[in-house]
């Protein structure tokens, strides 16, 4: 009998308009007097952010700051956040942002205090156990886009700088102990990122809906994530100033990392290898290769994805949902292949090796192996 599996849900998360203002008593809530706040380059002197810190200054809390943050995070900003921690004397992170800010904050949070190299706790088997728990620094996450969901998420994704390969760092502990989502802090987004995260959303949740393993709660909030994010995505992308549908999506995107947890598959096996040679933005390479991968994918979804067209109101089942796939990227200015995206002159045989070597491949309706990854590469390129 095949139907098991080990179940974890989110954590504590305030979520509504304006939330932004409770910020003084989440840090009490998680235990924290001396926060450091985690972001990256581009938030760091925005109002969002600016206005975040003053907050935490009224309240006593300092106003301390890190964003030395690239957007695909890599050791070395690891390390200046971990010595930001250290000689700031702080007792938590604060990840603020989009997911490079959300990622690298709660990797600091975790090895601030390690002993062992972060890739030793990268997401094999129960690699998680060599960290020394208790060491863990307590974590509030506030996202400010609405796409990876790595809020609600227990690992981050860091890229190694020397061999352009991402990793996944896994810890239990590194879940936030307190969410704010506040819908007001994505309204500035320009349009392309709100395009890309919002497709990062929706990749999440469709390659958990997919994935063959045993979760059916992440497969029923798969499912409403994607119909969120097709009933949102497009009115926030034509006025960021939508606040509903922004909140939609924030919620979707909740959902989505939630979702993961029944498993990942070719698209983010494909994009991560496209991300850390290139500094991709994730969730558009993630749009850029939803399509191939569907088709790849079809013999074993086809039935489960003509059941999901049918609830999100798409006609002709797999062929509809294609089309739907296709004509939303068009839409919202997403690169038709990897080579518009900018991913030039591949170098096939590293990105095959590197994509077999992802976390995500478990979790593909369809074996990959390395023939059928460099025609799946091909087909996206």
């Amino acid at each position: 009998m095949q139907l098991t599996g080990n179940w974890s849900y989110p954590t504590a998360i305030r979520f509504g308009a304006g939330r932004i203002d409770e910020i003084a008593d989440t840090c009490s809530a998680a235990g924290m007097r001396n926060p450091l706040l985690v972001t990256d380059r581009g938030l760091a002197k925005l109002p969002i952010t600016t206005n975040t810190l003053a907050l935490l200054q009224q309240a006593g809390l300092g106003k301390a700051l890190f964003a030395d943050v690239d957007p695909n995070p890599n050791e070395k900003n690891l390390a200046a956040g971990i010595r930001a921690f250290i000689d700031g004397g702080h007792d938590g992170v604060i990840a603020f942002g989009g997911g490079s800010g959300l990622d690298l904050g709660k990797i600091v949070a975790l090895m601030c205090r390690q002993t062992r190299p972060v890739w030793d706790f990268e997401d094999i088997g129960d690699w998680w156990r060599r960290a020394e728990a208790d060491k863990i620094a307590p974590i509030i996450a506030i996202p400010t886009t609405a796409g990876t969901g790595s809020e609600v998420g227990r690992a981050g994704v860091l890229s190694n700088s020397e061999t352009h390969e991402k990793k996944i760092i896994f810890h239990p502990k590194i879940l936030a102990a307190v969410v704010i989502c506040d819908p007001e802090l994505t309204v500035g987004m320009p349009a392309a990122i709100t395009a890309g995260t919002g497709m990062d959303a929706f990749a999440h949740c469709l390659e958990a809906y997919c994935s063959p393993h045993y979760h059916p709660m992440s497969q029923g909030i798969a499912v409403e994530g994607m119909r969120l994010v097709k009933e949102n995505l497009p009115r926030a992308f034509a006025d960021g100033n939508d606040l509903e549908a922004r909140a939609h999506l924030m919620s979707a995107a909740a959902m989505g990392a939630t979702a993961f947890q029944k498993g990942l598959g070719a698209i983010h096996a494909l994009s991560h290898p496209i991300g850390a040679l290139y500094d991709t933005h994730h969730g558009t390479t993630n749009a850029v290769v939803m399509a191939p991968v569907l088709e790849f994918n079809r013999s074993a979804i086809e039935t489960r994805i003509e059941a999901l067209a049918a609830y999100l109101g798409i006609d002709r089942g797999f062929d509809g949902f294609y089309n739907y796939v296709v004509e939303m990227n068009a839409a919202l200015g997403i690169p038709a292949n990897l080579t518009e995206l900018g991913a030039s002159n591949p170098d096939l045989d590293w990105l095959v090796a590197s994509a077999l070597k992802d976390p995500s491949v478990g979790g593909n309706p369809v074996a990959m192996d390395a023939d059928n990854t460099r025609r799946l590469y091909e087909a996206c390129f």
